[in-house]
């Protein structure tokens, strides 16, 4: 299988004692891992790298294809831990010894996990998008609610402090009244071979050590499908494509800075242009959506996401007010006067996007109380947006909140 397994690198270095349990230390956090694939494996580099300084320890991975387990379980070996290793995540939620786990597994698959997780009474990262669909992200947040454990959210952008500085001049009134946001994830993949597709022959067989049935989970049952499983990012059961694996980084930027929940109606527009290949979701697609007043920030505004998968060519990521434009850059943000067009302010950022950061930000937050870069607020109305953004797409209509009943119509 093409990237099957991806070798971490810079982590050879580490001694063992990394996994050595150190006397009296009552704060060490003991790590689950769910999902060994690609993801999986940024997880597992960035948890090793810290291991020693966060005093933190990775003893239990697990994953419905064991040989994706084993190679995680023999990466950790070789520093010098001993983890377990399981096919079944509920069996690596009874470990008594783990006190968070990093979920990184397909997208359908998130909100049962996490329901499970905060069942077993454990802290947890998942991965973005928070859940496949909104009744389940409400679900999610009222068990958070229930249980007041620890749920970092892994848009891991919001480990750089851009979006909450940005909130931080619109409140103070450096824009005006803000009006739109923009922002785009643009990408161009080759003609041969189109979004998140590998190349995987349709008649490649199942893996004698990967139980299909329990990846499929909750989605609906269907005979082994290499497209389905290695390519899960073009299907509509498991994932919501450029909406819920791109836009979710970059709409929760907005989100964050703006201080918006819910939308009042939202349009998702694309389609399947260049590589009709038997993917269910489009290869280019762009968001509009409208949000309602924000005391302090806007009397209404409009957000808009592009992403063409064909052309790499992007827009501006920028908040405009009615007094000031801020566009945000590689280095952090400027705002520029609407009629001098002069730079009236910087903000050189601190922090970055990075999912060593995101954990080392929930670790900080299960032993002293911290705030969360990306709480589960921020979760619910991300997918508030792109759920009713590809529901839009599919019934070829905009479609409302409604803010009484809290439900999309």
């Amino acid at each position: 299988m093409k990237g099957a397994s991806v070798a971490i690198t810079g982590v050879s270095a580490y001694s063992a004692r990394a996994y050595g349990r150190i006397p009296g230390a009552n704060d060490r956090l003991n790590v689950g891992l769910i999902g060994c694939g690609n993801i999986g494996n940024s997880h597992l580099k960035a948890l090793l790298e810290m291991a020693d300084e966060a005093n933190i320890e990775v003893v239990g991975v697990c994953d419905v294809y064991q040989t994706r387990a084993q190679h995680f379980q023999d990466r950790i070996s070789k520093v010098g831990g001993n983890p377990a290793r399981k096919r079944d995540y509920r069996e690596l939620l009874e470990m008594k010894e783990v006190d968070y786990v990093a979920i990184a597994v397909p997208e359908h698959q998130h909100a049962q996990m996490t329901l499970d997780t905060l069942d077993a009474g454990k802290h947890l990262y998942c991965e973005k998008p928070m859940t496949h669909t909104l009744a389940e992200a409400q679900a999610v947040v009222s068990k958070v609610g229930q249980t007041g454990l620890k749920m970092q959210v892994g848009v891991q952008g919001m480990s750089d402090d851009s979006y909450s500085s940005a909130n931080r001049a619109i409140r103070a009134g450096k824009l005006g009244p803000v009006v739109e946001a923009q922002m785009d994830y643009v990408r161009n993949y080759p003609v041969d071979l189109g979004p998140w597709k590998r190349g995987v022959r349709s008649d490649l067989p199942r893996p004698a050590d990967l139980d299909w049935d329990a990846w499929l989970g909750s989605a609906p049952k269907r005979p082994w499908s290499a497209s389905r499983y290695y390519e899960w990012r073009n299907y509509k059961d498991y994932s919501g494509g450029i909406s819920s694996d791109l836009f979710i980084h970059r709409l929760t930027r907005i989100l964050k800075a703006c201080d918006l929940t819910y939308p009042k109606r939202m349009v998702g527009m694309g389609g399947i242009y260049l590589w009709d290949d038997g993917r269910e979701l489009p290869d280019s697609f762009e968001l509009l959506g409208e949000y309602p007043a924000v005391e302090g920030v806007t009397p209404g505004m409009t957000v808009h996401m592009l992403g063409t998968m064909a052309n790499a060519h992007g827009l501006d990521h920028c908040i405009r007010g009615h007094k000031a434009t801020l566009v945000f850059t590689k280095e952090g943000w400027k705002i520029i006067d609407e009629e001098s067009k002069e730079i009236l302010e910087t903000h050189v950022k601190t922090g970055s996007e990075s999912i060593g950061l995101h954990h080392r930000n929930l670790q900080s937050a299960i032993r002293f109380g911290s705030s969360l870069a990306c709480p589960i607020e921020l979760g619910l109305y991300g997918v508030a947006a792109i759920v009713m953004a590809n529901e839009s797409w599919f019934q070829k209509r905009m479609i409302s909140w409604d803010f009484e009943a809290s439900k999309m119509v």
